[in-house]
């Protein structure tokens, strides 16, 4: 009795197995047809081309596969052109305008942006002038952004008058962050930081201590794109504590 409860059970498996295998051939040849549009239907290709080119997003793969890849060249065309991005670049040009004015950089600075995301604080300083300006962060964003791990930054030391950085939020390893800031700045350059809005000196203190070789310039509060952020200014002096 047990051997053909046990020869039922297979027959059953087996059947199970072939039929899995089909369903799995079905929804392959289904979708590869699926996603072929007929280009002998004019009409129909036509407003298929039509609703993918106006819908933001894709509902489906074959959606998604039907759609051309951007270049970095357009997609920056594009970004460049929205609204964020230019009230973004004019709010950093205003905080690096405090920055001139405090003799701090010009347009001969050797300048390093960290954690530069799609590039804005390089566009800031270009457009005032400033030609020498380095962009980096964990996802190169061209033409503006290069691909570096802020924590090890691929430079040599003392290279860079003045390090910017507005993610000092985003460093796993903060103290480390700052060190390669202050590595990479000359001796007399300057590191400046904008931080999430600092309520008390406490706060203040905690982000000053995680600098090993630079004394504080100058603590103010900013506002970037709308968030009240805080400035602080580093004069790197090169001399540990």
């Amino acid at each position: 009795m047990d051997k053909h409860i046990q020869r039922l059970l297979n027959r059953i498996s087996l059947v199970f197995a072939v039929a899995g295998t089909l369903a799995l051939f079905h929804v392959f040849f289904s979708t590869s047809v699926s996603c072929s549009y007929p280009r002998h239907h004019p009409r129909l290709h036509d407003t298929l081309t039509l609703t993918l080119a106006h819908s933001p997003f894709p509902r489906s793969s074959c959606d998604a596969s039907s759609r051309p890849a951007l270049s970095p060249e357009r997609r920056f065309s594009r970004i460049q052109s929205s609204r964020s991005w230019r009230n973004r670049v004019a709010a950093l040009s205003s905080l690096f305008l405090r920055l001139r004015t405090a003799h701090l950089l010009s347009n001969s600075s050797r300048i390093l942006c960290v954690f530069s995301g799609a590039g804005h604080e390089v566009a800031a300083l270009r457009q005032s002038g400033v030609i020498d300006v380095t962009g980096v962060d964990l996802i190169d964003f061209p033409p503006l952004v290069s691909r570096a791990d802020p924590h090890n930054l691929p430079f040599f030391d003392n290279v860079f008058d003045l390090g910017f950085s507005s993610g000092l939020a985003g460093a796993l390893f903060p103290a480390r962050f700052v060190g390669e800031l202050e590595r990479t700045v000359r001796k007399g350059g300057a590191v400046a930081l904008v931080v999430e809005r600092c309520g008390s000196e406490d706060e203040v203190a905690s982000v000053k201590g995680l600098f090993r070789k630079s004394n504080l310039v100058e603590v103010s509060n900013v506002t970037l794109s709308g968030s009240e952020m805080t400035l602080i200014v580093m004069r790197v002096n090169g001399v540990p504590p």
